[in-house]
Parts: structure tokens; C-alpha cells; sequence
């Protein structure tokens, strides 16, 4: 019970702080950094919405309403699929690249000061190999039997 209550006081706190922190200094949300994070890093800087939705871990209609918000900001772009016309692809525009860089020092100093530093590396190892193996269990689960 120790642990399970640590980990969600404790990553409620770190979110939040992450949150703040990107909000007040750049006007993004943890969620809109995560996108932008999530397109800058794939080739042509665009992702089919359903599966940005799952990179994200996030609802189809929730992730609708965020990358609306992010086009509104001109950060994110709507464009069809070539391949797929039923499909929807969301790209990362000029202006949401040179955001995500300027966003980028103020997360990742987050990151560290929050939780990093307070780590020894056999913690981080540890926390990355718990982590990770939590997650698996849940992805195979949402499969399903094979």
C-alpha cells in the first residue's frame, strides 16, 4: 500500500509540477508538449490521429480536442491521409517546432530537479525496468489473446 500511494501522490505532484512549470513559462500543457514531442520525432513530423492517440495514451475525442486547439494556435496542422482518405494525419508546423524547441529546456530542467537528481542510477534502473514492465503487462492485456 506504502508503494502504491507513493506512486500516485507522487506522480500527481510530478505532472502537475511539469504541468505548471510548461504552462507558465510557454503556454503549453504537458499534453500539448507530448504531442509536439510525439510529431517531431517521426518522419515528415506527421502521425494518423488514431495512432498519435495511442502514443499518447489518450481518448480518440479527447486527443480531437487538443490538436484542435493546438491548430488554432497554429502549432498543428489537419490534412488528410494520402493513403487512407478516411484517415487523418496531424503535423507539426513551423511555428509548433520552434515552440517545442523553446519549450524543451524548461521540461527536461523540470525533469530533472523533480525527479532525476533525486535518483541515484540504480533507482532510475530500477524505476525504468518496474515502469516498463507494468506497461507491457497493460498493452498485452488491451490486446488481448493472441
Amino acid at each position: 500500500m506504502r508503494a502504491w500511494r507513493a506512486f500516485i501522490q507522487g506522480s500527481q505532484r510530478l505532472l502537475e509540477a511539469l504541468n505548471r512549470e510548461l504552462s507558465e513559462a510557454h503556454g503549453l500543457t504537458l499534453a500539448d508538449y507530448r504531442i509536439l514531442v510525439i510529431l517531431s520525432e517521426t518522419e515528415g513530423n506527421s502521425v494518423r490521429m488514431s495512432d498519435l492517440a495511442d502514443g499518447i495514451v489518450s481518448s480518440r475525442s479527447r486527443l480531437t480536442h487538443q490538436v484542435r486547439r493546438l491548430e488554432e494556435a497554429g502549432l498543428v496542422r489537419r490534412e488528410e491521409c494520402p493513403d487512407d482518405r478516411r484517415g487523418i494525419l496531424a503535423t507539426l508546423t513551423a511555428e509548433g517546432r520552434r515552440q517545442l524547441e523553446e519549450a524543451a529546456p524548461t521540461h527536461l530542467a523540470g525533469v530533472r530537479a523533480h525527479l532525476i537528481d533525486q535518483l541515484d542510477a540504480a533507482e532510475l534502473r530500477t524505476m525504468a525496468e518496474v515502469l516498463e514492465r507494468a506497461d507491457s503487462a497493460l498493452v498485452r492485456e488491451a490486446r488481448g489473446p493472441d
